[in-house]
């Protein structure tokens, strides 16, 4: 590994590899590859054979996987001269979330670039989660291997499918069935990259570590009847109805993990403030009064929650009392936890509704964290001061999941990276996953793709 940095990149250069980055990311959006948690939604195929067209070269090896029709993930190597040393996998979905469009100002597929005042962006669905990362990772891959760079150790681009609903057709399926295919010692994938705390020495953060997911499956049962005479009946949609409400209202003590403190650190909050939020016994009050986007995301970040996000009542009609209702449920558990406790939870939220309700586990994949003290977050640093030299690394811990889980039970260090503007607002970026409107700046593509290109030739050069 390289003692003082990766090789640079002079402007020119840049420019051409951020407007490569700005066009891939331009063709992913418009695509559409979206991902509804259906097996025969996503059509990742159309993706991956972009991917795989633009990679492929000299020195390129390309293995392609289709677990399910039309879910295609691909594996790019570029193999290392040695083969102790340590491999890197750049890796980025190439799914994303179903759209409301009436809620855009823009066509959410159209991938156009449109400056409403904060400099030039890339409008559409996948914008931020996460295909700016998978084309900036693509277009640095390639840059490289055209370049007839020869790293130590393997570099591997994967281009995965099925992120957005569990990974059962892309990162856990290869995992279960192709583990070689994919193994590396080091990841890079989402998300981090945002600045917070002082500007004249700010903290970026890199996610080491993650919530578990315990989706869970409830089925609340009643006796099918005329809608005409529901007096006494036995509604399973009202049934559903209470389940609901109390999932809602269910509110679990509050538990720090290690990094908690940490984050809190560097938000550069007044001390009443870092106070509270440290404290089991304020944290709650304070929840309930401050900004809906920040205290949202502190309770994430501090309590196992519960969304009830789906439900289905079968063959439905406004004039039949229903007899079966389903409840999906999305559950993030904290470190420590696991089906007993996500069991245990559920009792207590639902109460005497408990016995009332069938429970089957959908996903039980355990909260999982990486450490920091590591090569590959030493060459993170040198790549992030290259442009901001005063800027600090903070360590943290996420309340969304990632494909870096499978990674973590493979063995491997896998972060959650990039690098954005300074002035790309935290809360405004958050509300972009999964939202309207989601969209980045051409700057902070620039950023990132400067940073995997410093990254890559640091660890993996000679």
């Amino acid at each position: 590994m390289g003692s003082s940095g990766g090789s640079s990149i002079d402007g020119g250069q840049l420019g051409t590899l951020t407007n490569e980055t700005v066009e891939l990311l331009q063709t992913l959006i418009r695509n559409r590859c979206v991902n509804d948690g259906t097996p025969e939604s996503g059509e990742e195929v159309r993706n991956a054979d972009v991917l795989q067209n633009f990679i492929e070269g000299p020195g390129v090896l390309i293995e392609r996987f289709e677990p399910t029709p039309g879910r295609v993930s691909i594996v790019g190597r570029i193999e290392g001269s040695d083969p102790d040393a340590p491999s890197l996998c750049l890796m980025g979905h190439t799914d994303v979330v179903p759209v409301n469009e009436s809620g855009w100002d823009e066509d959410p597929f159209g991938g156009e670039i449109l400056d409403i005042g904060a400099g030039p962006e890339v409008w559409g669905r996948g914008a931020v989660d996460m295909l700016n990362l998978t084309s900036s990772m693509a277009v640095v891959f390639r840059n490289l291997a055209k370049s007839g760079f020869r790293p130590t150790g393997d570099l591997l681009f994967f281009g995965v499918a099925d992120e957005e609903a569990g990974s059962a057709h892309g990162a856990r399926w290869m995992a279960d069935n192709h583990p070689d295919a994919i193994r590396a010692d080091y990841v890079l994938t989402e998300s981090g990259g945002l600045h917070s705390g002082p500007e004249e020495a700010p903290f970026i953060g890199v996610n080491i570590a993650e919530k578990g997911v315990a989706w869970r499956r409830l089925t609340l049962r009643g006796r099918p009847g005329h809608g005409s005479a529901p007096f006494r009946s036995d509604n399973a949609l009202v049934k559903a109805a209470g389940v609901v409400q109390r999932l809602a209202d269910y509110r679990p003590a509050p538990k720090f993990h290690e990094l908690w403190s940490n984050r809190v650190e560097t938000l550069g909050l007044p001390d009443e403030l870092t106070s509270a939020l440290l404290d089991p016994d304020q944290i709650e009050d304070l929840l309930d009064v401050l900004p809906l986007a920040a205290g949202a995301h502190f309770h994430a970040c501090t309590h196992t929650t519960f969304s009830p996000n789906l439900v289905d009542g079968g063959q439905m009609k406004v004039n039949v009392i229903p007899d079966t209702v389903v409840i999906d449920v999305d559950i993030r558990t904290l470190p420590g936890e696991g089906p007993d406790e996500v069991e245990a939870h559920l009792r207590a939220a639902l109460g005497d509704l408990a016995d009332h309700v069938e429970i089957e586990p959908l996903m039980n994949d355990a909260a999982s964290i990486s450490r920091a003290d590591t090569p590959l977050w030493d060459a993170l640093e040198r790549a992030v001061n290259n442009p901001f030299p005063t800027a600090r690394l903070s360590a943290q811990f996420v309340a969304g999941f990632t494909d870096a889980r499978i990674y973590r039970e493979m063995g491997a260090i896998a972060y959650g990276a990039g690098l954005f503007s300074p002035s790309l607002d935290v809360g405004a970026y958050a509300s972009r996953f999964h939202g309207n409107n989601e969209r980045i700046d051409i700057e902070s593509l620039a950023l990132t793709t400067r940073l995997w290109h410093h990254v890559v030739t640091d660890l993996l050069a000679k």
